[in-house]
């Protein structure tokens, strides 16, 4: 069975404070003690509780001293180094807590933009779509469209053509001698190309192909109905000056 978590706040009952107290002091004392022994660390504590008249001291008042006195005599700057009390640890904490919330409502940003580009390409009008939307659409475009390229480039410099076959002499002659008494023919142009050039070139014959890859962002404005891009909009003042969608950066 899981066990509760414990919400961190002042424990108003008396008697279950106390038994809390008390709990929670011997785990404390406990982990010290672990830490000093598989860790070789020079480390103390001193705990004082409301009602008890002297402070628990571990591991014995001598040794707290001894340990105390040597980090009096670092210097200020490397007493502090380390140190933190409850403020420094709640900021530090609501810090993470805000890194992360950022980046899951980025996560759902391109998710919701992402949707919206395939109901797009499905036939939706964008006529509803706040300019917020269609800013966050216009950058995730370009930055398929970039990823494509690159790709292709890829996919280019790495196809190689098949190696041909050497024939034997007499067979080559043969052919050569065959070709010349033949009528001539040009051969078909899809046999001397590579399967990737050959899909490259029906790839191409598309009109929205061409039209994407010629100008990604005009050729979907037009789509949208929009004349001018987000990026001149956002640079012109008509926006305020400032891109409108902090998710997704201009550049």
């Amino acid at each position: 069975m899981a066990r509760k978590k414990v919400k961190l706040e002042w424990i108003a009952n008396d008697s279950a404070r106390r038994a809390t107290l008390k709990k929670r002091r011997k785990g404390l004392l406990k982990k010290a003690s672990e830490l000093s022994t598989l860790c070789d660390v020079k480390a103390c504590l001193i705990l004082f509780a409301a009602g008890e008249p002297q402070p628990e001291v571990w591991p014995s008042h001598h040794e707290a001293a001894r340990i105390l006195a040597k980090l009096k005599r670092l210097p200020e700057m490397e007493q502090g180094k380390k140190m933190m009390n409850q403020e420094g640890f709640m900021r530090q904490r609501i810090t993470k807590l805000q890194e992360q919330l950022q980046k899951q409502e980025r996560e759902n940003r391109e998710l919701e933009t992402t949707l919206l580009m395939y109901q797009g390409l499905m036939g939706k009008t964008m006529s509803d779509v706040s300019i917020k939307d269609l800013t966050s659409l216009a950058w995730l475009i370009e930055l398929k469209v970039n990823q494509v390229r690159k790709r292709l480039d890829a996919l280019r410099k790495n196809a190689t053509p098949p190696p041909q076959q050497q024939q034997p002499a007499a067979a080559a002659a043969a052919v050569a001698v065959k070709k010349e008494n033949a009528s001539p023919q040009l051969p078909p142009a899809a046999a001397e190309k590579t399967a990737l050039e050959v899909a490259m070139e029906e790839l191409q014959k598309q009109d929205w192909f061409s039209e994407i890859m010629m100008n990604p962002l005009a050729a979907h404005e037009e789509m949208m109905g929009h004349h001018l891009s987000f990026l001149e909009l956002a640079g012109s003042g008509f926006l305020g000056g400032a891109w409108p969608d902090a998710y997704f950066p201009v550049n």
